[in-house]
């Protein structure tokens, strides 16, 4: 079982970028560029390295290897991009690596590829890039050739390795439990799971009883084994079952709008732990988005589009817009919800200025922009 925190130390410290790892300060998949930049990239390392997986790693700064991490992203459809426009696509994983100095907000991502040993292509066209065109790595850089050769494997010896010096151990399990509940969360409440008697689950929050359920808030979970972050939310609560092979999270968002709000199951997530070191992560939408009268909502996205051109203009907000402004991000996603397509864009334009007037209003851009991600891919 492998460490995630460690390998991702261990390629930092041994290896600048090459044809099996690269880094990114940051990738973004919102747009046609991000996209086509990130597919460039899979498809180049994943024929660079058609017996051994490759790795990006991101929210490090390319020349000095600072970690300064990036927001916890938690895509679990980004193998069905992959799928939609690539040729022969490899396996990708993304998995969510905290650290201990980085802010609970923030973590390093790592994308793991794991190849089928034949040639991947693009399937089709993507932002300038022709569909059939090939990727190879050329040390640091992804880019595009003439394939007339066979594909050579000259990474597997050294990626192996590389994993094998990033295996878990006890004491790294243990220390891992301990700062998890101890110093990390110790103002909240904390449970573990052990499964299979290797899989350590640690989950935090703050529980809230109803009739015969308990919710959490402020939700922090990690499979500590592997230095993964299951889920992580600031303001959404989920719902904890298990059992001795299972271990399930069902998240609900807290929407509405004057007042009238109620929960809504968004996604359930199932970890199947297997007895022969195995465990496979499933994610379900369940989502129904709540639909609201069109009048009302058409005032309420022409009032958020009055206080995001104040806030761009740098104007004064009264104490009306002031209140409003608190969920500006969620009745924009509400509006798109309900089929104000161009509030997404609103939405996005309005995300630096929350994010200086504070972190709570940045915190709420980001969940709601979360939850869009995941109902724009389903």
């Amino acid at each position: 079982m492998i460490n995630k925190r460690l390998l991702i130390k261990n390629l930092l410290a041994h290896n600048d970028e090459n044809s099996f790892y690269d880094k990114k300060r940051k990738i973004d998949i919102g747009n046609k560029e991000g996209k086509a930049k990130f597919l460039k990239h899979i498809c180049a390392l994943s024929n660079s390295n058609p017996r051994n997986n490759s790795f990006i790693v991101v929210g490090v700064e390319d020349d000095t290897n600072e970690i300064n991490g990036v927001p916890f992203f938690d895509d679990s459809k980004i193998q069905n991009l992959v799928n939609a426009y690539l040729n022969n696509p490899p396996l990708i994983s993304y998995e969510n690596i905290p650290f201990p100095h980085l802010p609970p907000d923030l973590v390093v991502g790592l994308v793991t590829i794991r190849p089928t040993g034949k040639l991947t292509s693009l399937r089709k066209n993507i932002w300038k890039y022709w569909g059939g065109s090939v990727f190879f790595r050329d040390g640091s850089i992804s880019m595009s050739k003439v394939f007339d050769i066979e594909i050579q494997d000259v990474n597997s010896a050294t990626v192996a390795e590389i994993e094998k010096h990033a295996r878990n151990n006890i004491e790294l399990t243990l220390d891992g439990v301990i700062d998890f509940i101890n110093h990390r969360h110790s103002n909240l409440f904390t449970s573990y799971k052990v499964f299979k008697e290797q899989f350590v689950v640690c989950w935090a929050g703050i529980p809230k009883r109803v009739k015969e359920n308990t919710y959490y808030s402020r939700v922090d979970i990690e499979l500590i084994n592997e230095q993964v972050r299951l889920f992580y939310s600031a303001l959404d609560e989920v719902s904890i079952e298990y059992n001795e092979n299972n271990f399930k999270i069902l998240e609900y968002v807290h929407l509405g709008l004057q007042g009238n709000y109620k929960y809504y199951p968004l996604e359930e997530l199932h970890i199947n732990f297997h007895e022969n070191g195995n465990y496979k992560i499933d994610s379900k939408l369940v989502f129904e988005p709540p639909q609201f009268d069109k009048k009302m909502l058409h005032h309420i996205y022409n009032n958020n589009n009055t206080i995001l051109h104040k806030l761009k203009a740098k104007k004064t907000l009264n104490k009306g817009e002031w209140e409003d402004l608190e969920n500006l991000s969620s009745t924009y996603l509400i509006c798109y919800l309900n089929g104000f397509e161009q509030a997404i864009q609103k939405l996005e334009e309005s995300k630096n200025h929350l994010k200086e007037l504070g972190q709570r209003f940045y915190d709420s851009y980001k969940d709601n922009i979360r939850i869009l991600r995941k109902v724009k891919y389903n």
